[in-house]
């Protein structure tokens, strides 16, 4: 912007645009959007702004922090809400049941396939991310996201193992059906908070543990790590942020959503494995540390053919948006 000088335009341009978005579903439900990166780069959820702003307008704030209790929640909690002064008094876990069999050692082909067995695998995956959110305090209800394909056996099955948990489950057809397919689960959620709301937070990590220590928390306690490895530049890095007096900011792992690992094919859950940090970068901005974990890609490429090149107007009419 500086060599163009237009950086007195662009900031006039943002003035109002960095404001939250107000916006609505097509059934009239608001929703404020603000920001929200991934979580498997960045920290995965909306701005502090937006969802304070929702807090103080509404009896239920819903806000999303993707990629599992692993990336999207760890960050949400240890971070977002740490910063912010906020504590959710529910979470809900979004699962499906192609997703619990590729956790369960079935062929990512084959996923959609009825396949009971491959299912019951994969429920140890689910396991670890409740058990993650109930060491941060949270009290847990399990969303099953219903696929055309998933059998009426393969989702009682869910059910069950959950109810054995004394977690509560909900199945949400809302893709299909709107928001009378989420009735079951917003009534669930607004059961189990009178019932039973978290607890305060519990962090995984403390402010003043220095960088290293706070990865390694998170590696070992969330994700299962046995050891973290620091690449040279990491320790390069390390000593800069030390210089700076950074040490006390959060820890944001970027690290792949496929696995509690840093192996994007380690399905399941992993025990006893590396986590190698190649680099650490300052957001001295946002106010924390992003540690590089395994060989991830920061900025995701565009496909060989991207959707702009199906996107046309047609008397008057756009086409191809979705």
């Amino acid at each position: 912007m500086r060599e163009l000088n237009v950086t007195g335009s662009i900031v006039a341009l943002l003035h109002e645009a960095i404001n939250p978005n107000l916006v609505q579903t097509i059934e009239n439900t608001p929703a404020f959007i603000h920001g929200g990166p991934f979580a498997n780069i960045a920290h995965g959820c909306n701005s502090v702004l937006a969802t304070k702003m929702a807090m103080s307008c509404s009896d239920y704030c819903i806000t999303e922090a993707g990629f599992g209790a692993d990336l999207g929640a760890e960050k949400f909690l240890d971070i977002k809400c740490r910063k912010a002064g906020i504590s959710p008094v529910l979470t809900v876990l979004v699962a499906t049941a192609q997703a619990l069999k590729m956790h369960g050692g079935i062929d990512v082909a084959e996923i959609s396939k009825p396949n009971v067995e491959g299912l019951k695998a994969g429920l140890t995956n689910l396991d670890k991310h409740i058990t993650n959110l109930k060491a941060f305090g949270q009290t847990v209800v399990v969303c099953l996201n219903r696929f055309a394909t998933d059998t009426d056996e393969e989702l009682e099955l869910v059910k069950e193992h959950c109810e054995a948990q004394g977690v509560g489950f909900a199945i949400n057809t809302a893709f299909g059906e709107g928001g009378k397919g989420a009735e079951e689960l917003a009534h669930l959620v607004v059961d189990t908070i009178e019932k039973n709301p978290s607890a305060p937070l519990n962090f995984v990590y403390e402010e003043n543990d220095d960088i290293v220590t706070k990865v390694e928390k998170i590696a070992k306690k969330v994700y299962g790590a046995g050891k973290v490895v620091l690449r040279p530049a990491a320790k390069r890095d390390l000593q800069r942020i030390k210089e700076l007096g950074f040490e006390h900011f959060p820890v944001c792992i970027a690290k792949t959503q496929y696995s509690f690992s840093e192996d994007a094919k380690a399905y399941g859950v992993p025990t006893d494995f590396t986590i190698t940090i190649r680099d650490f970068v300052i957001n001295a901005g946002a106010g924390m540390i992003v540690a590089i974990a395994g060989t991830i890609m920061r900025m995701p490429g565009l496909p060989k053919k991207p959707q702009a090149e199906n996107i046309h107007v047609v008397n008057g009419v756009i086409e191809g948006l979705s």
